[in-house]
């Protein structure tokens, strides 16, 4: 009962998972984190402490802390009126993101493209095989599912690259790009673009043969796409007056 009617005043509620006690401060940040890296929450929408912790049912304390760890980790930014916001996505911002995340995850994939396995190689071939799957339903476009797919995609990836440095380097830079390429996503998907498997298929094949330079080179094509996409289409709407 106290879930619906958390459902009912704020649509959050339905998509956030409700944590549990026993290890609830963690299980906040994780949940927020998670729905900052898929997401779920859009540019610039402003978030307040009642209204995740009514989602989470949970209480305002968790919350609180949580916001504090993902506000010093660049994920959200403190408003004066003790609320917080997703960051805008300003022409800056996303030159920014995307240098550091071609620096830092070119990096990662040109060191896993010696080390993965032919059973790491083989799992993510497997996630390929998903997404083709999915696309061949022709069912209504699932970007919790795409979302889900790309990320697992990428850190399987990242996760043979053998650095335990460069791993939470790229984990903060997908909880910044997180609802840029949700919004990247549904615009590919209004302007029929091609499909993110196209791309990955090519960073396959580059792995199998151990490609560094290749793999590292359809990885930049994969990551620019949706932040050139939306730099454009942000020039664009800044003409005609409107925003992305």
């Amino acid at each position: 009962m106290q879930k619906a009617a958390a459902e009912k005043s704020d649509p959050i509620a339905a998509q956030l998972a409700p944590v549990g006690r026993e290890t609830v401060q963690d299980r906040v940040y994780s949940e927020l984190r998670r729905a900052l890296i898929g997401g779920l929450f859009e540019p610039s929408q402003v978030l307040t402490i009642r209204g995740l912790a009514d989602a989470l049912m949970t209480s305002t304390m968790p919350v609180r802390e949580a916001l504090g760890r993902l506000i010093t980790e660049k994920a959200l930014e403190a408003l004066p009126n003790r609320s917080v916001r997703v960051p805008p996505i300003t022409l800056e911002r996303m030159d920014d993101l995307l240098r550091a995340r071609i620096l830092i995850e070119g990096e990662a994939i040109a060191l896993a493209a010696t080390r993965m396995t032919p059973k790491q190689i083989s799992t993510i071939e497997t996630m390929l095989s998903e997404w083709d799957e999915m696309r061949a339903l022709k069912q209504k476009k699932d970007v919790d599912r795409e979302v889900t797919l790309n990320q697992a995609f990428h850190f399987e990836i990242y996760r043979a690259c053998g650095s335990a440095v460069l791993i939470p380097m790229i984990e903060s830079l997908w909880l910044q790009s997180g609802p840029c390429i949700r919004v990247a996503i549904y615009a590919f998907s209004d302007a029929g673009e091609v499909d993110t498997a196209h791309y990955h298929r090519t960073i396959v094949k580059a792995l199998a043969r151990q490609d560094a330079r290749e793999a590292r080179e359809a990885l930049v094509a994969d990551i620019s796409r949706p932040f050139v996409f939306l730099r454009n289409k942000l020039e664009a709407d800044s003409k005609k007056g409107t925003s992305v």
